[in-house]
């Protein structure tokens, strides 16, 4: 394993080339160009990691599985996940702390001039899915159709591929809509407006609402090793401190995203522009006792296990 993750990332340290052996060592595994990077590399250049009291080193990745797999390796500290591979360790008997990052939830993007306005217009068409038969944005659309009494996997033409090749697909018609992450979304929306340009469906947080649950719920979040969590508490709650802090100052000062421009890949500005306030969007409320009610109300609804959820001592909320 140690080998496959030298194979696919690197390692970027928190603060100056001389690290302070007086303060504690946070890693987290990133994916280079993954929206988790913009906060966490504000973080080391603005050292408030330092500021904290905790060192923060980025361990960076070129895969999605790559990361998982430096978390569950152990050779890293933390990862970003998504809410139903959190559920999914923890059935499988390896619990994880789950620490809020966004609750950006995905988009359903057709051309502008589609005649797609709400969930019953998709069936008969083409739909491409980002992820997977278990995306938690092609489950969560499912589960809504099937209360319309609308059998969507069977009355649609379903591919299933990597976001960029949905994006090329949709571009060229070979495909009606597509259900992806949210910031690939950003980039073919900030490509253009016009008859040729793209445009959301409807919203993906209608369909919490549809299900009576918060639509701001994280379903992204930062995972650690439950046991690891336990014996480092307070590195946590700095960590989340720093996190909170990020997040506040890239939604307060514009300024500071030109500096991130590379890790977003240097879009035009009308993609950067809408993959920055996508970002800033997706920032969720703290966790209260109703919405990790709803998360794991959510996490039902998805498919899990009603009788082995995730309990609400894994889900991150500040000391007091």
């Amino acid at each position: 394993m140690w080998v496959a993750i030298q194979c696919f990332g690197s390692t970027a340290l928190a603060g100056s080339d001389t690290p302070d052996p007086e303060l504690p060592e946070l890693s987290v595994s990133v994916l280079q160009f993954g929206t988790a990077h913009w906060e966490l590399d504000h973080i080391v250049h603005q050292q408030l990691d330092r500021k904290h009291g905790y060192r923060l080193a980025l361990r960076v990745v070129a895969n999605l599985s790559a990361s998982h797999l430096a978390v569950v390796s152990g050779s890293a500290n933390a990862a970003v996940a998504d809410l139903l591979w959190t559920q999914s360790r923890y059935q499988a008997g390896s619990p994880y702390l789950y620490l809020p990052f966004s609750s950006r939830i995905g988009d359903i993007v057709v051309p502008e001039s589609s005649g797609v306005r709400n969930l019953a217009d998709l069936q008969g068409l083409r739909i491409g899915v980002a992820g997977g038969p278990d995306s938690k944005g092609w489950v969560l659309l499912q589960k809504v159709a099937s209360q319309q009494g609308i059998d969507l996997a069977g009355s649609t033409e379903v591919q299933f591929a990597a976001p960029p090749l949905l994006s090329q697909g949709l571009k060229r018609g070979q495909m009606d809509a597509i259900v992806t992450y949210w910031h690939f979304a950003a980039r073919l929306k900030g490509e253009g407006g016009g008859e040729s340009g793209w445009r959301s469906a409807f919203g993906m947080t209608d369909l919490l609402i549809a299900m009576n649950l918060d639509p701001d719920l994280p379903v992204l979040g930062y995972v650690f090793p439950e046991k690891w969590a336990n014996e480092h508490k307070e590195l946590i709650d700095r960590f989340a401190g720093s996190v909170a802090e990020a997040k506040a100052e890239l939604a307060a000062r514009p300024s500071d995203w030109q500096r991130l421009r590379p890790l977003l890949q240097n879009p035009e500005v009308g993609v950067f522009n809408a993959l920055r306030d996508g970002f800033i969007a997706g920032n969720p409320e703290p966790l209260t006792d109703d919405r990790v009610a709803d998360l794991r109300e959510l996490l039902v609804l998805t498919a899990a296990d009603a009788g082995s959820l995730m309990p609400a001592r894994l889900f991150y909320r500040p000391q007091p």
